[in-house]
């Protein structure tokens, strides 16, 4: 019993230490807008290679931090700071804007999504399909470039402008069709357009055929939570009929932003 006992008592010191040392990590990033290496962070918090790259590699597992493959930074995601969100009665994102997803999806008759930003890709959190016969779907927890589809875009397009400039600067620009958005230039003058008129839309960027509308969910700040869209294929969702659905979709994400915010 007692070698038993101090087998647990070590234990759990372990898990406090490295939960102390996750913790570090997340604060000395959060004041590191230009993400840090993996030797940065190791020689600031003085911490053994192995277990910075132990620690680093679960948080990116967990999704509060994101690694360009380029420079080999780390980098906080949306999902960190995302907790210092209210409580909101207990209510979830998914809870606070599944009836705005419903009556989206029945006007539409298009799939509806809830999707959130994590680095510089886009998640599906929730999905509603079509009524149609014939419904473009995706895996929950897909991701994609948020630079090729309209939910990805209405995200980093309300980013507050710090924020923005940091996720663009780290986005690795790639032509998936002929219509993909591929220089920072071009893509800074959508997200301008799309925080004009209050929502996205995505001309077959990301997928030849396939068009999606989506407006962002904000918090009390006015900085996006997460993002609504409808997906289908550019015959139902046709470009003449964007404005539409587009107030649509952005009436549908204002309710679920005031259901987010209500307490």
């Amino acid at each position: 019993m007692k070698a038993n006992s101090q087998a647990g008592a070590t234990t759990a010191g372990t898990e406090a230490g490295n939960l102390q040392r996750g913790l570090a990590v997340l604060e000395m990033l959060a004041k590191r807008p230009d993400g840090a290496t993996l030797r940065e962070i190791s020689d600031q918090l003085a911490l053994p290679g192995a277990s910075t790259l132990r620690i680093a590699r679960t948080l990116v597992e967990l999704g509060y931090l994101s690694r360009e493959e380029a420079s080999k930074r780390f980098f906080l995601t949306n999902s960190f700071l995302r907790l210092g969100q209210p409580p909101t009665a207990s209510r979830g994102l998914s809870e606070c804007a599944i009836t705005a997803m419903r009556r989206i999806r029945q006007t539409t008759g298009e799939t509806t999504q809830l999707c959130c930003l994590v680095g510089t890709e886009m998640v599906i959190l929730e999905q509603l399909l079509s009524l149609h016969p014939f419904k473009y779907s995706a895996d929950l927890g897909a991701r994609c470039p948020c630079f090729s589809c309209a939910p990805g875009k209405a995200l980093v397009a309300f980013l507050p402008d710090v924020e923005q400039d940091e996720t663009v600067n780290r986005i690795q620009f790639k032509r998936f069709t002929e219509n993909t958005i591929t220089s920072k230039r071009e893509f800074r003058n959508e997200l301008a357009r799309i925080r004009e008129r209050g929502f996205a839309v995505d001309r077959a960027e990301g997928m030849a055929g396939i068009h999606c509308i989506a407006a962002p969910i904000l918090d009390r700040h006015q900085s996006p939570v997460g993002a609504i869209t409808i997906a289908g294929p550019s015959s139902r969702i046709p470009e003449d009929e964007f404005e539409v659905l587009g107030q649509i979709v952005r009436e549908g994400a204002r309710q679920a932003s005031d259901e987010f915010t209500r307490h």
